[in-house]
């Protein structure tokens, strides 16, 4: 990883801007009804990315490139914004954050003062509450993302413990609400907030981000500074973090209380068509794996051995390992590469036997350092979040 000095970090977060992007000149194929979509450059510090919206943009990053690496590079990575008016530029000497509510000493912090507590560094998957929700059956509103709106990278920052004892948490905190430069659109619209548990947010793993793979963070992932909250779906995530607020009582704002709820449920699925369901704020996820190798319908020579490749991940634990089957035959195990860390993807690796023409599915299955493995079973749910069941692809040999 780049050595990020204060001085050189502070140098590295300048000033960062918007431009609108370009008209797509491809397109991809998400592997579901409806599902193709424009691949454009021209969006500030990216390449070439799948377009669900570009404004708020909703950039998904291909499946493809998520394969060649375990960390996703900057300029293909994932975004997601809830609301059109986002942060275009930022004065980084300028920029404060503001730490409030239920403390003993308010505190207003420059990005200087933040460089000054002890540095930290974590691997950990960034992915969406709706990530994959295009694969639902029966479909559901809401972006209709393929697998690719997630990544994974080594975040540097500083620990949010460290921050909030800055302040001085009062007494009676329950937890803590966080905010940042994205604004409503409308006065009446509620400010994007979501809030963690005291005892999570002050459990030396949260923290504040100002890097990704070695560099600032990207104006559309966050810049200058952003939350991680390793194992949980980025909801929580907030970028572009300006605001820290300490509560004595549960957030009852509409983030937390409205939306980005699931089913009470094992896996948070229901049977489509229920209703008055009990629902809970959606939290960590869960373990996931898949094929980056080849795409779906990718066409492979008969008769010769098949290389397999792809990532996994444990959600709020590490892999132990990955399997992989085609069509109805066995359960076979997989190589996995490097371990990275209990957040991060892991990758993995096979060599099938030689297929015979014709089509086959190719499916892989991952199982949690806690015991937890994928299943077949179908996941349903009105939000389409937290998809977790074993995904195939088919490849046609020839």
């Amino acid at each position: 990883m780049a050595d990020l000095s204060r001085r050189s970090a502070l140098a590295a977060l300048g000033t960062g801007a918007f431009a609108a992007p370009l008209w797509a000149q491809q397109a991809a194929r998400l592997g579901f009804a409806n599902g193709e979509r424009p691949v454009a450059g021209g969006f500030p510090e990216k390449g070439a990315m799948i377009v669900q919206r570009s404004r708020a943009p909703l950039l998904e990053t291909p499946l493809d490139v998520l394969g060649r690496s375990v960390f996703t590079p900057n300029d293909r990575f994932y975004v997601r914004w809830h609301y059109s008016d986002i942060p275009l530029s930022v004065d980084a000497a300028a920029f404060r954050l503001r730490i409030g509510g239920a403390v003993t000493r308010p505190r207003v912090l420059s990005l200087g003062a933040l460089l000054k507590l002890p540095r930290v560094e974590i691997a950990a998957v960034n992915q969406c509450s709706g990530n994959s929700r295009g694969h639902f059956t029966p479909r559901v509103p809401g972006a209709q993302w393929g697998h690719g709106a997630m990544g994974n990278a080594r975040w540097t920052g500083v620990r949010l413990k460290d921050v909030l004892e800055l302040a001085g948490v009062g007494p009676g905190a329950v937890a803590v609400r966080f905010s940042g430069l994205d604004r409503p659109p409308v006065d009446e619209a509620p400010w994007y907030a979501k809030s963690l548990d005291i005892d999570h947010a002050r459990d030396g793993e949260v923290m504040i981000a100002f890097a990704m793979n070695g560099a600032p963070l990207p104006m559309l992932n966050g810049f200058p500074i952003r939350l991680v909250v390793p194992g949980w779906f980025s909801t929580y995530w907030i970028k572009a973090l300006d605001r820290i607020e300490v509560l004595t009582q549960a957030d009852d704002g509409f983030w937390m209380a409205k939306a980005y709820r699931i089913p009470a449920t094992p896996m948070a699925t229901i049977t489509p068509g229920s209703s008055d369901f009990a629902t809970a704020p959606i939290g960590p996820m869960v373990p996931r794996s898949f094929v980056t190798s080849h795409g779906d319908g990718a066409a492979v020579a008969a008769g010769r051995p098949l290389a397999l490749g792809g990532i996994a991940m444990g959600g709020t634990v590490g892999v132990a390992s990955v399997d992989y089957r085609i069509g109805d035959g066995a359960w076979t195990a997989a190589t996995l590469g490097p371990d990275h860390g209990r957040y991060s993807f892991r990758s993995w690796s096979a060599t099938a036997s030689p297929l015979p023409p014709g089509e086959h599915r190719v499916a892989v299955r991952c199982t949690a350092t806690d015991g937890r493995a994928q299943s077949d079973a179908a996941i349903w749910n009105p939000g389409g979040y937290q998809r977790g069941t074993i995904e195939t692809i088919a490849v046609r040999a020839g």
